[in-house]
Formats: C-alpha cells, sequence, structure tokens
C-alpha cells in the first residue's frame, strides 16, 4: 500500500473512532459506514487511477460521484442502498472538512437517487411460524440451529431489531418476563417477553458449547465471539428461498410482522409504538400500513382537545 493508500486508511479508521466516541455510534452502525465508505474509496482510487490523499479526496467532481453512483446500480445496489452509502460518504465528508481542510461542496451538494415511498412487507403469521421452524433445520450443528430459533423468535416475538437481539448480554438471560431494551437515539423500552421466546434462549443456552462471562454476547459465533448480523441474514435468505418467500423476507421483516400481526389482533397503536420503540407515531403507521383515517382516530385519542381553542 503507498503512503496514499495508507492515508486513506488511516483517515477512515479515525473519523469511525470519533463516530464511536463522540456520536455513540452502535457496532452494527460503525460496520456499515466502514463498508459504505471503504467501497466508494475503492472505487474512486480505480476510477481516478490512483490512491487517494487528502488532496485527491478534494478534488473529486460531480462526474466522478456520478460514476461511483452508476457503477455501485450496475452491481445491484438498490437506490435505497445507494442513498444510505451516499449519506455515509457525505459524513465522512464533513468530517474531513473540520478535520483537515478537505473541500466537500461537491460531495455535500450530491443528490441520493429517488427511492420512492416503498412500504414494509410483513408476512403471514403462519408463514412467520414456518420461517422459525425451517430456521432449526438449517445448522447441522444443534447449538447453532438452537442459537439461530432463538434469535428470530426474538425479531417476531419482540419485534426486536437485529443489532438489539444480538446486542444482549448473558447477563439479560435468563429472559426476564420484561425486557428492558436502549434502542434508536439512546430511546429506553420495556418490551414483554413471551414464553415461546425464554424457552428458546433457555433451549440455546443449554446447547451451547462455550463459558459465558456475564458481558459477553448472549448470541455467539462458531469461534466463540460476538454473532455477526449478517449470519442472521444469510440463514434468513436461504430459509425464504426453500419456502418461496419474498426477497422482503427478511430479519427486520419479521419486526415488521410483529408489529402489523398485533395491530391485527386488536392492539392499540400506541401501545404498539412504545414496543417498537418509534419515536413518531406516523414510522409506525408505516410499519403497520394503517390507514390515514385509523391514525388520525389515535391522535384524537391522544389528545382530546386537539379540536378545541
Amino acid at each position: 500500500m503507498t503512503p496514499q493508500g495508507a492515508q486513506s486508511a488511516d483517515l477512515l479508521d479515525r473519523w469511525l473512532a470519533q463516530m464511536a466516541g463522540l456520536r455513540n455510534a452502535s457496532p452494527y452502525t460503525l460496520e456499515a459506514y466502514r463498508h459504505d465508505v471503504t467501497g466508494y474509496l475503492r472505487f474512486m482510487a480505480t476510477h481516478l487511477g490512483g490512491d487517494l490523499g487528502l488532496q485527491a479526496l478534494g478534488d473529486i467532481r460531480t462526474a466522478d460521484l456520478r460514476a461511483w453512483m452508476a457503477d455501485a446500480r450496475s452491481g445491484g445496489l438498490g437506490p435505497r442502498s445507494l442513498g444510505r452509502a451516499l449519506s455515509a460518504v457525505k459524513s465522512f465528508y464533513r468530517w474531513l472538512g473540520q478535520a483537515e481542510g478537505v473541500a466537500t461542496s461537491a460531495v455535500l451538494a450530491m443528490r441520493a437517487p429517488k427511492a420512492g415511498n416503498r412500504l414494509p412487507r410483513p408476512i403471514s403469521p403462519d408463514a412467520a411460524r414456518d420461517v422459525i421452524a425451517r430456521t432449526e433445520l438449517q445448522a447441522a450443528e444443534p447449538w447453532v440451529a438452537a442459537r439461530d430459533v432463538a434469535v428470530v423468535t426474538l425479531l417476531y416475538g419482540c419485534g426486536l431489531r437485529i443489532s438489539e437481539a444480538l446486542g444482549l448480554t448473558r447477563a439479560d438471560a435468563p429472559l426476564p418476563e420484561v425486557l428492558r431494551i436502549i434502542g434508536k437515539g439512546g430511546r429506553e423500552r420495556l418490551v414483554p417477553v413471551l414464553p415461546v421466546a425464554r424457552k428458546a434462549v433457555d433451549d440455546y443456552l443449554r446447547h451451547c458449547p462455550y463459558a459465558q462471562k456475564p458481558e459477553d454476547a448472549l448470541f455467539l459465533g462458531l469461534r466463540g465471539g460476538a454473532l455477526n448480523p449478517r449470519i442472521v441474514q444469510k440463514t434468513m435468505a436461504d430459509v425464504r428461498r426453500q419456502l418461496g418467500l419474498p426477497d422482503s423476507t427478511t430479519p427486520h421483516a419479521m419486526r415488521h410482522s410483529f408489529a402489523t400481526h398485533l395491530l391485527a389482533a386488536g392492539g392499540d397503536l400506541r401501545t404498539i409504538q412504545a414496543l417498537l420503540g418509534h419515536a413518531s407515531l406516523a414510522t409506525t403507521q408505516v410499519y403497520t400500513g394503517v390507514d390515514q383515517a385509523r391514525l388520525m382516530e389515535v391522535y384524537r385519542a391522544a389528545h382530546p382537545r386537539s379540536g378545541q381553542d
């Protein structure tokens, strides 16, 4: 690696360290940022014919950015994913401008592609049960199968984000009847834990071959380290192909399904908002596909004086 290449790698490491230290970004967010910005830097190094130092980073023009975005789209990256990647690159450049005086105007002015208003796609209750049952058949090792079932059961049975499920520690188990979760933005919420979810975690722990300290990750990978979310995503991809489910059947779709099925069973939208940890009721509306009339009923119930002076 040339000094310039080493410089860009060092800049990326310094930026991520600041994100972790000052902004308290989660490990999963940092991993996504590293992946997106590394992909951008690699493309630009090839596109421009050399490694990127500070001067080259500041010389990036709109045409270069469009070439990067076109290459990403041709590689199969969707507009939403590309928008997230551009957001990560812009965040990196804001830091470069502040820390190193790098020119940022071209990058910060770049607009993300329009993604449209795609609604979440929950699966049916029967399909959710099939996903959990089929997940148990994916791994040859019994403890790995029990682990994967426990994770997917928490996503669907408790409406957890994958980062929240994998963020649990050994000290959290045996799971209590009500689990305290710290979600996005540091928002804390209490989530009831169904007996089936507690049993799934207990089954996993009985099979797990590794001794764990209280501060260790609850869910472990094959070598005993914290389980990587990509392993869960791959397992879900295998399961949905076997069951003939759409590509939208991801770990996050299990959380969508939790909310939608709870609403269909008569759950209150405000309660579901609290269980999901959403800051806005409108976000919960999107998750559940609830119509505007139902949303306004909730607002009127929560704010009975809203129609008065």
